[in-house]
């Protein structure tokens, strides 16, 4: 990997120096600590490192630098789901998708060639030309799952979770209201939006439901993956 490195940092320098990109050697230093990590950088986590690694540079200059590393094909841009925009190396020849923990943000790289194939299969199947693609799994990463708890509250489940209901907390009032709402304990139930504040959005069948999180605190929920034997 290190004779990559060594490699791209040459390609860069050659095709900066080619193009007239000014200051070429400052760019090549951040180039350098861009790929000392092997972790999916946000624009604010890069300017950090090459601060620690001694550089006084402008954060505009960084991040410009970073936009030329993506503008050659030297970096690669992701927003995943949060929004906020990340980037990793990018390797001539190498392809990998991504599985993305919603709980710790975790971003674990996997390559699968069967997955892949079947790809080449389906678009071939209708006739399309694929350039180029991604995949992103959502999810919970195995040591989240091991720090969670079988049952939760539904207000503390993540978007795309199916659950089961187990119980109702909360007073006679409380009840009664979720069941005027349709809910009952077995009923499985899709988090459709969970933003951690404000108003959930849920699916029970073919129903829609919106509630606060007060209430959905009163919803005991357990993965439906999960056995109850």
């Amino acid at each position: 990997m290190q004779h990559i490195h060594v490699q791209e940092e040459d390609q860069l320098k050659k095709l900066f120096d080619q193009e007239g990109v000014t200051h070429l050697e400052e760019r090549i230093k951040i180039m350098a600590v861009f790929l000392q990590t092997e972790k999916h950088l946000s624009s604010a986590e890069l300017i950090d490192l090459v601060c620690k690694n001694g550089m006084d540079l402008e954060p505009e200059f960084v991040i410009d630098t970073l936009k030329l590393m993506c503008r050659y094909g030297f970096a690669q841009q992701h927003a995943f789901d949060n929004g906020v925009f990340r980037y990793e190396h990018r390797h001539l020849g190498q392809h990998h998708d991504h599985m993305v923990c919603t709980k710790c943000k975790k971003i674990i790289e996997f390559q699968n060639d069967q997955i892949e194939n079947l790809q080449v299969s389906v678009t071939a199947t209708h006739g399309f030309h694929m350039l180029q693609h991604k995949m992103e799994i959502y999810g919970i990463c195995s040591e989240c799952l091991k720090k969670r708890m079988d049952f939760i509250p539904l207000m503390a489940a993540r978007q795309g979770e199916r659950l089961i209901i187990k119980n109702f907390t909360g007073g006679a009032g409380s009840r009664m209201r979720l069941m005027s709402m349709g809910l009952r304990v077995g009923d499985e139930v899709d988090i459709i939006t969970n933003l951690n504040q404000g108003q959930l959005v849920i699916a029970v069948e073919n129903k829609r439901l919106v509630m606060g999180r007060g209430l959905a605190e009163k919803i005991i929920v357990r993965s439906a993956d999960i056995s109850d034997d």
